[in-house]
């Protein structure tokens, strides 16, 4: 009789207990891959769909003509087909080198600069403010719109054929209504040598590399010494201290004046001129360092930088709307250090924007309307989304008294002292010349400046601030009179006429 085989009792209960481990185990991988794909999908594509080397960002940039960037109501940019290209438009510009520094590129290479960048969801058409931006039902993105600036074509030239091969930049500003007529930076670069993607490396590479730093915004990204011109700046706060009453009363100034807490002697460029216990109209006529330098320990740094404050230094929130490099007072400093201040040297430094701002409040009655070189912004069809002229904040900086006493002392600086190289028949004219102190122990060819207002028989007013870094001009010829007040001038003519 044969064996019946043993069959092995398993448990039901230890069998369940199995069952539901694997189950519990299955679904917590169900559960990683859920919380993954969403991660990827809305998390990690979202900044894929960001990333700027992205190449489908580019060619949803670049699959239509972008919308223009406007001058005196002309176009100073386009956009042409490029066939055989997934990327079938490309930015062209109309006379780049002149407008470079206002529009700045748009590249199916890099992002966007200036106005290019800070309006491209405008420009190319996804901005949500126009109508229907993204159609939902075909998914095409609505008309771009336009960007219209305040820029004069004329004194944009004006500005930009006077630097020609200096290294420099100048900025124009109406002092009324504080549209920005004019911003150059010298040497520029052509936009449309960076816009194409299969040739703009050679070209990028070619332009960081140069020394002169074509792709520097100087009139707005670099702040500078700003030696004399800086004076206006002292001399209005010593007005409203107080501490002199009228630019023509006698100020207490030894020459030669020596720095406090130093043997150090402070010189002044012309040893004859008068400068001992000069008024404030002479010292500015003869930019007497003496009398400046001493008035800044007078007033005390405290004092001088909340008046550089109200003219716009140290506010790093300065938006034109491209967001310019704040202009500094220091702090912290002895008396030795505040007296170099009152000269604007030590620390201090200035963008051309700021130096037209500190003109353009004098010139304004003591008044300083926003900056700003865009005036509006429009959809597809022209209809105004902005009108930044509209939005444009004011601010009584100092007196109307204080402004009308140093406008005075300005006419005289271009009528009988430095700055006569920017004088214009049958226009009323006032100005500040500056020469800065360039390297260590002024070693270098120092910065040549000038700011200045003008006033033409119809009415037209204009302020600028011109710096010139460097030129072909001998060491001992460099002076703001001599190479910035010329390209004042010639923006100063264009703006009025």
């Amino acid at each position: 009789m044969g064996t019946i085989a043993s069959i092995p009792f398993v448990c039901p209960i230890a069998m369940n207990k199995t069952i539901r481990r694997a189950s519990v185990f299955a679904l917590l991988l169900v559960f990683s891959l859920l919380i993954r794909a969403t991660w990827v999908q809305f998390y990690e594509g979202r900044a894929l769909a960001d990333d700027k080397d992205n190449r489908r960002n580019a060619i949803e940039t670049y699959a239509g003509p972008l919308g223009n960037i406007i001058v005196a109501g002309r176009p100073v940019t386009g956009s042409a087909a490029t066939p055989d290209s997934d990327l079938k438009y490309r930015r062209t510009y109309t006379d780049g080198e002149l407008y470079a520094a206002v529009t700045g590129y748009a590249s199916q290479a890099y992002a966007p600069t200036q106005l290019e960048g800070i309006y491209a969801d405008l420009l190319n058409g996804t901005d949500p403010r126009l109508k229907s931006a993204v159609d939902t039902v075909t998914g095409e993105r609505a008309d771009p719109g336009d960007v219209i600036t305040t820029i004069d074509p004329a004194v944009q030239k004006a500005a930009y054929d006077a630097l020609g091969d200096k290294k420099g930049a100048a900025v124009a500003i109406d002092p009324v209504t504080g549209r920005i007529l004019a911003v150059v930076s010298t040497p520029s670069y052509d936009p449309s040598s960076l816009t194409d993607a299969n040739t703009a490396g050679t070209a990028w590479k070619k332009l960081t590399a140069d020394a002169d730093k074509p792709l520097t915004n100087r009139a707005l990204r670099q702040p500078l010494p700003p030696g004399s011109t800086f004076k206006l700046v002292v001399a209005a706060a010593a007005l409203e201290d107080g501490l002199y009453a009228s630019v023509d009363e006698r100020t207490d100034s030894a020459d030669p004046y020596t720095l406090p807490g130093t043997t150090t002697v402070l010189s002044n460029e012309n040893p004859s001129a008068p400068c001992e216990d000069a008024t404030i109209r002479v010292a500015l006529q003869y930019s007497c360092n003496n009398v400046f330098a001493h008035m800044a320990v007078q007033l005390g740094q405290d004092k001088l930088r909340a008046t550089a404050e109200k003219f716009g230094f140290d506010d790093e929130t300065q938006d034109v709307p491209v967001r310019a490099y704040p202009s500094v007072y220091p702090s912290g400093m002895d008396e030795s250090s505040t007296a170099l201040t009152g000269i604007g040297q030590f620390d201090v430094t200035a963008t051309p924007l700021q130096m037209a701002m500190v003109s353009a409040a004098l010139a304004n009655g003591g008044k300083l309307v926003a900056p700003h070189m865009v005036s509006q912004v429009t959809d597809g069809g022209g209809s105004v989304l902005t009108d930044y002229d509209d939005e444009a904040s004011t601010t009584q900086v100092v007196s109307s008294g204080t402004a009308e006493q140093l406008r005075s002392a300005m006419r005289t600086v271009v009528e009988e002292g430095t700055g006569t190289n920017a004088r214009i028949e049958g226009a009323t004219v006032g100005g500040k010349t500056g020469t800065a102190q360039h390297g260590e122990n002024n070693s270098r060819t120092p910065y040549a400046w000038f700011t200045s207002y003008a006033k033409g028989g119809g009415g037209k007013e204009v302020a600028v601030a011109v710096v010139v870094e460097q030129s072909d001009a001998a060491r001992s010829e460099v002076s703001g009179n001599g190479l910035a007040a010329p390209v004042a001038r010639a923006m100063m003519q264009a703006a009025i006429s």
